[in-house]
């Protein structure tokens, strides 16, 4: 507990005592209290709990109707225990029920702002991935501790065992095992060694490492994620709208309704030459509007959303708002990338067929024609070569999107890439009976072979397709620019239902709209590593982005960003969605059932303050330990 709730607490308690002795002492020395014949002893006793435990909600009442916006639980609380106790002085000498309405109120707003900082604290465990202090080598070889945010793209950066990596960047000397959990949500360590990108916010677990900072700090990755953690909240779901349109219209309501059930039954009976109980019908009312009180649903379904959010990020996954939920809740359909998101998207060379001047030449010629290249086969190629790439013999190169590359190599026209390629240049290519990624070299417009690349499927995607046709989705289906055999032998591994390969990027974006367009009340999401995919992740109802913490513009199109490469948190995420929607369609039927039925017994007498109590107080509790039920998605 934090000062403030602890003070709360304090008052609660003196509070409840002072209410138990007076309680006890009416019963064990009734007699004594004829020394007080007119009452106003007791009155005044009585105020003595009241105000120590509500006066900061008395408070609160008076500044909403000095700036004219009266209508909120305070109002109702003070209107309704001042109402009681008048009532107590005026008619029955009882003051107990309106000093109760106060303490168990407070009780309950204590009960749910520590439900709130549990919620905090988990988020807040989110807060401690972004350091507070960096250090820094200068030129002279000195180390300094400075403010992480003085530091300049380029710097040097010493990480000792035990400190957070403060800003992302490369590793120039050392090597460690990165404790990557506040990220990932996954405790496996990480090896990191010399040319090895690290992201900020991990652990250093053993050792010293030397890092080159490779962004400034407010766009690291632990900036980036504690951005949109924080900025969640500003995106509502459609039961928090409503719960918040519904308060503005409810609140109002129930004050008027209060009030004429306060005036017109007894004036209705005085017409019709009735006697009529002035008190009964007032107390009625005050009854009628403690009952009333919103702060179940005003608190509980926020809350829901907001643990929901701090669960799914302590497992790895941020989502954007709470609106995303109901998109993750209701997939129908999800599409996959295949390269970097259902395999490893580290390939590797297999094989070089049909080659008249060697293995080793088409090689070199495929790795300098590549050698400007960073997609996953360029690397690949690169590494197969073995001999240093110097790229002073390349000239002229040019990248035909989804193609492959042309360039000039030593004087020479050097083709790399696939079929559609060759058949550009009318190039007859020699068919590959090999499942994997092809790629066809021709120097001079002389056919020199292929180059079989192969690349693994990740362990758990077979298991990801799986999960999720247990959880309902209609459809799996796997896009990739990739050659229709392998493709279809990636398909058939993992169980996809469909496949559709040798796509452009523009014809990725055309295939998710037709099948956006199949849709009927359902969503499509579509998980991309999100290097190449930002414009489907954009397009689709819901962008997954995977094992993309590096990447700006995954986070900055995806709606999900899950913090590393297990395709299986995409599951997960649907389970974590599906509970949270389904704790707040809870708590607003319940909270509403049993309001609505108090309220119909407070109108026709037969509800007592005290149950009142329990309809407020009572059911704000349930309802907010239902909510941070959210919180709990470790077995999910």
């Amino acid at each position: 507990m934090n000062k403030r709730q602890k003070k709360t607490l304090t008052r609660i308690i003196l509070s409840a005592a002072i209410m138990i002795l007076l309680s006890g002492f009416q019963y064990f020395f009734r007699d004594l209290l004829d020394i007080d014949p007119s009452g106003w002893l007791k009155f005044f006793a009585y105020l003595v709990p009241y105000i120590l435990v509500g006066y900061d909600i008395l408070l609160k009442a008076w500044k909403g109707i000095k700036h004219r916006q009266p209508f909120d639980e305070n109002f109702l609380m003070a209107v309704a225990s001042i109402g009681a106790i008048v009532l107590g002085r005026v008619r029955t000498g009882d003051y107990a029920e309106g000093a109760a309405v106060m303490l168990f109120y407070q009780i309950g707003e204590l009960f749910q702002s520590v439900a709130i900082g549990k919620s905090r604290r988990n988020i807040s465990a989110l807060m401690d991935i972004r350091p507070d202090s960096a250090n820094l080598e200068t030129e002279a070889g000195q180390v300094e501790t400075v403010d992480p945010d003085e530091v300049e793209t380029g710097s040097i950066l010493v990480v000792r065992t035990g400190e957070k990596v403060p800003i992302d960047g490369i590793v120039v000397e050392g090597t460690s095992s990165l404790d990557t959990s506040a990220l990932t949500g996954e405790s496996v360590p990480r090896t990191v060694r010399e040319g090895d990108e690290v992201l900020s916010g991990c652990i250093n677990q053993q050792g010293l490492l030397r890092i080159r900072t490779t962004r400034e700090f407010g766009d690291s990755t632990a900036s980036k994620i504690l951005d949109l953690v924080e900025n969640a909240s500003s995106r509502k779901s459609r039961p928090e709208a409503f719960i918040t349109k519904f308060a503005r219209i409810y609140t109002p309501a129930v004050c008027f309704a209060a009030l004429a059930l306060a005036l017109l039954p007894p004036l209705f009976l005085l017409l019709t030459g009735q006697s009529a109980d002035w008190g009964d019908w007032i107390m009625r009312a005050l009854t009628f509007l403690v009952i009333s009180c919103p702060c179940a649903l005003v608190i509980s379904i926020p809350l829901t959303f907001f643990a929901g959010i701090g669960g799914a990020s302590s497992s790895g996954i941020l989502v954007k708002g709470s609106n995303y939920f109901e998109g993750l809740a209701k997939i129908g359909t999800v599409v996959f990338d295949k390269t970097g998101t259902m395999t490893e998207g580290v390939f590797e060379v297999s094989g070089v067929h049909h080659a008249p001047a060697g293995e080793q030449y088409v090689l070199r010629m495929a790795a300098l024609a590549e050698s400007y290249s960073t997609h996953p086969i360029a690397q690949s190629l690169r590494r197969a070569c073995g001999a240093e790439i110097s790229r002073d013999s390349v000239t002229d190169v040019r990248e035909i999107s989804g193609q492959g590359v042309i360039a000039t190599v030593e004087g020479h026209q050097v083709a790399a890439g696939n079929e559609k390629l060759m058949d550009a240049f009318s190039i007859q290519s020699e068919p590959c009976s090999s499942v994997g990624t092809v790629v066809h070299v021709a120097v001079d417009g002389v056919y020199q072979g292929h180059i079989l690349i192969a690349d693994q499927v990740k362990p758990a995607a077979a298991a990801t397709v799986e999960a999720l046709h247990q959880l309902g989705i209609g459809k799996t289906v796997m896009l990739t620019g990739d050659h229709q055999k392998a493709a279809q032998a990636v398909a058939a591994e993992i169980g996809m239902d469909e496949v559709y390969a040798e796509l452009l990027p523009e014809d990725k974006l055309r295939k998710v709209e037709e099948l956006m367009q199949a849709q009927t009340g359902r969503t499509l999401a579509f998980v991309g590593d999100g290097i190449n995919d930002a414009p489907v992740l954009s397009r689709a109802d819901l962008g997954i982005a995977m094992g993309a913490l590096g990447s700006d513009a995954a986070i900055e199109a995806a709606d999900v960003v899950l913090m590393d490469d297990n395709p299986l948190k995409v599951a997960k995420a649907i389970r974590i969605a599906r509970k949270c929607l389904r704790i707040a369609y809870q708590n607003i039927v319940f909270a509403i059932a049993v309001k609505l039925i108090c309220l119909v017994l407070g109108a026709l007498g037969i509800a007592s303050m005290w149950l009142a109590i329990f309809a407020d107080v009572g059911v704000m509790v349930l309802a907010v330990l239902n909510a941070v039920r959210a919180l709990r998605v470790k077995n999910l």
